[in-house]
């Protein structure tokens, strides 16, 4: 007999708990897809959205303004949008 448990959200360890790790994950999303260097990216602002687990990372490089939207609990990035 198999049992499948399923934890409620709140119960779930957060792969990005901190802004220290959500960072390089951002960073490594832009250099995937605009072909720049990690060197050529800054970090402008991270916010942590407590009601949906999400950060949101702002990034820059050459003359792009970017915000990177991340999952906390999958530790995945959901979306890259140029600002």
């Amino acid at each position: 007999m198999s049992e499948v448990m399923s934890p409620e959200i709140g119960l779930m360890k957060r792969r990005l708990p901190t802004e220290k790790e959500a960072i390089p994950v951002a960073i490594s999303g832009i250099v995937k897809k605009y072909s720049v260097t990690a060197d050529q990216v800054k970090t402008l602002e991270t916010k942590y959205d407590e009601d949906v687990g999400d950060w949101y990372v702002a990034l820059g490089f050459s003359e792009k303004r970017v915000i990177v939207k991340m999952d906390s609990v999958q530790g995945t990035i959901t979306e890259i949008k140029e600002i």
